[in-house]
């Protein structure tokens, strides 16, 4: 419970991060955050020990008292906007490519991948999020230093930058309903061609 995630905004509500149940409650109670509630009404760590917790509610419980989890926290001295862009790295690849080889569409454990320019870089190729993919080691031997093509193979589907997100790369599924009035729904819903 304790290591759950909680969405952090910054004082215009806009999604920043997320943070975990512990550290949300040390801000919280340090009076760096307010819990918010879906319908946009905020508590400061006073007033919110004094609601009490409804059937259903994620709960901590300590000696004196029973709190409820806040899972929207909006910190009070922050005013920086979300990250407009997706930061390159392997952790990002793997995420954006969902642990899958791009060309033979295996999934595998990270360990078990590698990353592979797709123009390799001795042909003129970037470090790029258009031209970088997961590779199994047996599919990024056999590309060898050339394109798919000229190793008889085809990617799944083309590498791309991700579209900016609040969260990242946080897939769907693991958005908790009392963030959904805070993120922006449309990102999700879009029909990919």
């Amino acid at each position: 419970m304790l290591d759950s995630p909680v969405l952090l905004l910054n004082r215009g509500f806009a999604a920043l991060t997320l943070t975990d149940v512990r550290r949300g409650f040390t801000l919280f109670y340090k009076g760096h955050v307010r819990a918010v509630l879906p319908d946009y009404s905020t508590y400061g760590w006073g007033e919110w020990c004094d609601v009490p917790p409804q059937p259903g509610d994620e709960v901590i419980t300590t000696p004196g008292m029973v709190l409820r989890v806040p899972r929207v926290l909006q910190l009070l001295s922050c005013e920086r906007p979300p990250r407009a862009d997706v930061k390159f790295s392997r952790h990002n690849i793997y995420v954006r490519d969902a642990n899958r080889c791009q060309y033979c569409g295996r999934r595998f454990s990270t360990s078990e991948l590698s990353l592979d320019h797709v123009m390799p870089l001795s042909r003129g190729g970037q470090s790029s999020w258009e031209n970088v993919v997961c590779a199994c080691l047996p599919c990024n031997v056999r590309k060898g230093n050339r394109v798919p093509d000229e190793a008889g193979m085809s990617l799944r589907r083309p590498p791309v930058r991700p579209k900016p997100s609040p969260l990242g790369l946080l897939s769907p599924h693991r958005i908790r309903p009392e963030w959904r009035n805070f993120l922006d729904v449309a990102y999700w819903n879009v029909e990919l061609s």
